[in-house]
């Protein structure tokens, strides 16, 4: 028993020992504190270190310091967050951060995120182009139909999570939209809702209060307009012969109603006369409250195209870090391009409304993934109303395996609606979470924050926010909660698009 003793009850083997370490560590020419730090450095360069509590969101919100608002921008909100002030009251009066807290949400936000990438990958493909055509013609029968009008072709996209208040009609009136760069048209529900609206937290706009208010005639060239836009050809009012158009997302949510102008205002000095947007009659889907959608697409339609000559085709955007915090959304030159890396648009834009971007690779805690470049050949598109990022699926798997090796250190969870990557940080205060940049043409690499590489359920499921596409030939897509905390500028008119970090301080 005695001669089993060990350097722990031996002060004098222990020591000896501590030097024979700390000779090799000064003959390797490094110091004995570079050495023990050595792993800890390590960790330092190719992982973010951050307390547990920051990747959870608050229940109260955070509104930025007074006086810290960009001149002409406006605050963009959460749908879902306490920052907003479309959320309706929970049922529960629990504040707990367990797994049933979090839940109910979450999976209605994954379901519709997976009909709008169906609606994204469908409208781009060759084959649904050409059947939108014969059906956009084949509704050119329904003209004696009125406001009757089915909105069958469309099936376009579901709305975003993210919102901006705009005035609309004299006097104004503020209405909170959903921006949505995947979409062109806007519109909002009017009075006096002749099929039917779902409730919104705003009052209604009523036409018939606005001195600026006036339909389109259904024999104007403008008229016409929508058939790109929406994908459906419009009908015509039997009694008055106004316009009117059909819209119709990827989730079933709709809306019909007349196709008009009004003046729309988006700042004090910034107001526009004739805008050209959707008065909805027959609304209904799942909307929670905002009053409509800023289309923000590529189409003459669209918001972007509308304002060009004063804004130059130009609009930025900061997505904040969590629903209990508050970005912005800019218009026009106000913002400047300093430390903004800029990607050229890709061919996927040529053909089609959406911005499409060449991507290029995927890097994780510092490994460039050994990823060929014939799996990004069907395209990528970045879009601020799906939530997942999509990747085809020889990307995919590169990017789940190693990540999953840089956090064998953490116990893994159940898999969430369409995540397979999750893990229980229960019970630790800070989380080592390797980094994550995705590449793109031009030498361009844009690093995730923290917050834009999870989707957190509850503090017992914290899942990777990436997921597979079902074919290698789908259009990848980069979605919003990859976009956290990164100023997104597209610059239209020079067909490119940049990313300045660090861009909603």
């Amino acid at each position: 028993m005695a001669s089993s003793s060990s350097s722990s009850s031996n002060p004098f083997l222990f020591s000896a020992l501590s030097l024979v370490c700390l000779f090799f560590s000064f003959s390797k020419g490094k110091s004995f504190v570079s050495a023990i730090r050595e792993e800890g450095s390590e960790l330092q360069h190719t992982h973010d270190r951050v307390p547990l509590s920051s990747l959870i969101p608050s229940s109260s919100c955070s509104f930025p310091p007074q006086g810290t608002k960009r001149n002409g921008s406006m605050e963009v909100v959460h749908k879902h967050g306490p920052c907003s002030k479309l959320k309706q009251p929970s049922s529960s009066s629990s504040s707990s951060s367990s797994s049933s807290s979090f839940n109910m949400p979450h999976r209605e936000i994954l379901k519709q995120d997976e009909a709008r990438v169906r609606a994204i990958q469908s409208k781009l493909s060759k084959t649904q182009l050409r059947q939108e055509e014969a059906k956009a013609a084949e509704t050119s029968k329904m003209g004696s139909e009125g406001t009757r009008l089915p909105a069958k072709s469309g099936r376009l996209l579901g709305t975003g999570d993210y919102f901006a208040t705009v005035g609309l009609g004299t006097p104004k009136r503020d209405l909170s939209l959903a921006f949505d760069t995947g979409s062109d048209l806007t519109w909002t529900q009017c009075k006096p809702c002749a099929g039917s609206c779902y409730p919104q937290k705003e009052p209604i706009f009523d036409p018939s209060k606005s001195s600026s208010y006036s339909n389109i005639s259904c024999s104007s060239s403008q008229c016409s307009l929508l058939v790109s836009a929406t994908g459906i050809k419009p009908a015509c009012s039997a009694s008055t012969r106004a316009c009117i158009y059909g819209i119709e997302y990827g989730d079933g949510s709709l809306s019909i109603g007349y196709f008009a102008k009004e003046k729309l205002t988006v700042s004090p000095t910034d107001v526009f006369d004739q805008f050209l947007f959707g008065c909805g009659q027959r609304n209904k889907g799942l909307f929670r409250g905002i009053a409509g959608l800023l289309g923000l697409g590529r189409n003459a339609l669209s918001f972007v195209e509308q304002t060009a000559e004063k804004y130059q085709k130009r609009f930025s955007y900061c997505l904040p870090s969590s629903p209990s915090t508050v970005g912005f959304i800019a218009f026009g030159g106000r913002f400047s391009f300093r430390n903004v890396k800029f990607t050229p648009l890709s061919s996927i834009s040529r053909v089609s409304n959406f911005y499409g971007l060449d991507f290029t690779g995927i890097t994780v805690a510092g490994i460039k993934l050994a990823i060929s470049a014939s799996v990004f050949s069907s395209g990528t598109i970045i879009d601020s109303g799906t939530v997942i990022t999509r990747l085809p699926p020889a990307a995919y798997g590169p990017l789940r395996d190693e990540f999953r090796r840089q956090m064998s250190r953490y116990p893994k969870a159940h898999p969430f609606s369409i995540l397979d990557t999750c893990y229980n940080l229960k019970g630790h205060k800070v989380v080592h979470i390797p980094t994550i940049s995705l590449s793109f043409a031009g030498g361009v690499n844009v690093k995730l924050d923290v917050t834009g590489v999870f989707f957190v359920v509850s503090v017992e499921q914290v899942c990777l926010a990436f997921a597979a596409n079902k074919h290698g030939g789908d259009v990848g897509i980069i979605g919003n909660t990859q976009q956290k905390t990164v100023e997104v500028l597209y610059d239209v008119g020079g067909k490119r698009v940049g990313f300045r970090p660090r861009g909603c301080k």
